[in-house]
């Protein structure tokens, strides 16, 4: 289980910008995101948010760490937020909040280069998960260095050096496509990619997979790793979820 310390040892010198029309969601969140960021900001609308992230530039000579937002908000939305903020910064990080019934506007999202999505309402677990996972990232990019395992649930270590998975130190049998598969999902933890980015991925590496086999296989990857770490999202894709 993730503990306050742990987190905050990767978050605390972040910056950390959430926008988000619900005043009790963004007040209650607000006071939870302060303990771990160093600096936490808040909008209550997308163009609102939109001119915060550009004064914070403007003040700090660089742009938040991370960015989360809510979808459906009024005067400018997530989607619309999420645009202008790639206009300006393409490498932005922003995690979406999402409702169920939001769905319908997680394809556009994606094309845009989310990655992240935490499902409402919030499941503060999940939220810190991935915070876990992405200020890690962060570091890592900073310090530009190779790390050559990766912990895809809890005691569930992926090599990257000997393309080999272990479930409390004891080794899990892989098959050579879900070892391709696994190696895609670790390049971006956490980040939803599509039937088509899977395809495209096999094709690449000279070997044939089709939307039902990309199915059999998750099926069967699935029961050799820990239940709900490999997620699948309706119409879009998987990913590997953050866990505690």
């Amino acid at each position: 289980m993730i503990t306050s310390i742990e987190l905050k040892k990767y978050t605390q010198n972040l910056s950390i910008l959430f926008v988000e029309d619900h005043k009790d969601i963004r007040e209650s969140t607000k006071v939870i995101l302060e303990n771990f960021f160093h600096v936490v900001d808040t909008a209550n609308d997308g163009e609102k948010g939109l001119k915060q992230y550009n004064s914070y530039y403007k003040k700090q000579n660089k742009y938040y760490d991370i960015v989360l937002s809510d979808i459906q908000m009024p005067n400018m939305n997530g989607i619309d937020l999420t645009k202008n903020i790639y206009d300006t910064n393409p490498k932005q990080i922003i995690i979406i909040l999402s409702a169920y019934d939001e769905s319908k506007y997680l394809l556009s999202l994606i094309n845009l280069g989310i990655e992240q999505f935490i499902k409402k309402p919030i499941d503060f677990t999940e939220l810190l998960g991935t915070f876990l996972h992405i200020s890690k990232k962060i570091l890592q990019e900073i310090d530009v260095v190779y790390i050559p395992t990766i912990e895809i649930a809890k005691n569930t270590i992926y090599s990257k050096d000997t393309k080999s998975l272990s479930y409390n130190q004891k080794n899990i049998h892989l098959t050579k496509f879900e070892i391709l598969f696994i190696e895609l999902l670790t390049q971006n933890f956490g980040k939803i990619y599509s039937n088509d980015e899977i395809v495209e991925y096999y094709a690449k590496l000279e070997e044939t997979i089709d939307y039902t086999n990309i199915r059999k296989l998750v099926s069967k990857l699935r029961k050799k790793i820990p239940e709900n770490s490999l997620e699948s999202i309706y119409g879009v894709g998987y990913k590997f979820t953050s866990f505690t």
